[in-house]
């Protein structure tokens, strides 16, 4: 489990490419903005420094040969539960939504400033802060029907099994869960979940409650607790 990240703490980010030139320069530019760089050229190696280090936020290039990035952020997803940034020379939803199917949290398109990567991955962490900041040991768990969320421990339990989600699905699921019965608008849910700067990105909030229905609805495709508000959002209903 992560500590808490201060300002004054370097955020530890694991960076997968396979191109040398570009990874040198990922390293660089994210070392001038203050964060402790581990670099990987390829998917094995990626899955075994993350396992070793457990970094705080991995930074994943999609196209690799061998075990591309598809291949090893799902790998990846079987045990690691911080954010992953995809990065990607092309900009098609396809790609896009397939990755974030497959459990990434963000998504950024080559060629991409610097800047902007800093950026996405602070607000990455501060997520997972805010995840922790919020864990509410008054009342510790809350049940919706077909599944249990234990607020205090950060599980999701269904038939009394535990549910793997990542973070950014516990944090959805969590803020759908405490607001059970009202309608969450898509800007409410991207803003407590995201952060105020994803208020537009429907895409991801779509994919992620997507992703959340195929893991705790008995049947996905008629979801009976997480519905859809047709042009507004989303509401999580409690089954008695």
């Amino acid at each position: 489990m992560n500590t808490m990240t201060t300002t004054n703490e370097a955020i530890s980010v694991l960076a997968v490419d396979d191109e040398p030139k570009i990874l040198r320069l990922i390293a660089n530019h994210l070392t001038e903005f203050g964060f402790k760089v581990l670099l990987a050229l390829n998917g094995n190696e990626a899955i075994h420094q993350a396992s070793l280090h457990h970094p705080q936020v991995v930074v994943l290039d999609l196209t690799m040969p061998e075990m591309d990035g598809f291949e090893t952020l799902t790998r990846l997803r079987e045990w690691y539960t911080d954010p992953v940034i995809i990065l990607s020379a092309t900009d098609q939803e396809e790609e896009k939504v397939r990755a974030l199917d497959l459990g990434a949290d963000d998504y950024v398109t080559k060629p991409f400033r610097t800047g902007e990567l800093a950026a996405r991955i602070r607000a990455a962490v501060r997520r997972v802060d805010r995840l922790e900041e919020s864990t509410d040991k008054t009342e510790p768990k809350i049940n919706v029907g077909t599944f249990e969320i234990d607020l205090a421990a950060r599980l999701v339990y269904k038939n009394n099994e535990e549910i793997r989600l990542t973070r950014t699905e516990y944090d959805l699921l969590r803020t759908l869960a405490i607001n059970s019965g009202k309608v969450m608008t898509h800007q409410q849910l991207l803003q407590a979940v995201w952060g105020p700067e994803y208020r537009e990105e429907t895409e991801y909030l779509r994919t992620f409650v997507k992703q959340i229905r195929r893991k705790l609805e008995n049947d996905p495709t008629r979801p009976k607790q997480i519905l859809t508000e047709p042009g507004v959002g989303y509401r999580l209903v409690v089954i008695t």
